[in-house]
């Protein structure tokens, strides 16, 4: 059974950083793609960072986070890291990482953790 656990998460003023992990177990990890995704109160999921599988050549993010945020992967330890930098109050949420069911893949997100709370507040 595929289970991802999230931490990290914490209280951080504007301009400050992050650095979330997400530690996986269950199956082998480097074969998988990883995903970063967040949710605020109200709002839908909302998607974050991707990492491709094997040594994560690709990363996919969206404008929002751009310049500001990595992603990357440590395999031996079966870690994807969320590297979040010049964070502002509007990327408060709670943090999910997931991975698809496929391996050497895109696909839909199958497996979640059950999130690491970020909040950015002075």
């Amino acid at each position: 059974q595929v289970q991802l656990i999230e931490s990290g998460g914490g209280l951080v003023q504007p301009g400050g950083s992050l650095r979330l992990s997400c530690t996986a177990s269950g199956r082998a990890f480097s074969n998988y793609a990883m995903g970063w995704f967040r949710q605020a109160p109200g709002q839908e999921r909302e998607f974050v960072a991707a990492i491709s599988w094997g040594s994560g050549e690709i990363t996919y993010f969206p404008d929002s986070v751009k310049g500001r945020f990595a992603i990357s992967r440590d395999n031996a330890k079966s870690t994807v890291y969320l590297q979040m930098n010049l964070l502002q109050p509007e990327d408060t949420a709670l943090y999910f990482c997931a991975t698809p069911s496929s391996a050497g893949q895109w696909g839909e997100y199958t497996y979640w953790g059950q999130g690491t709370q970020v909040t950015v507040s002075s």
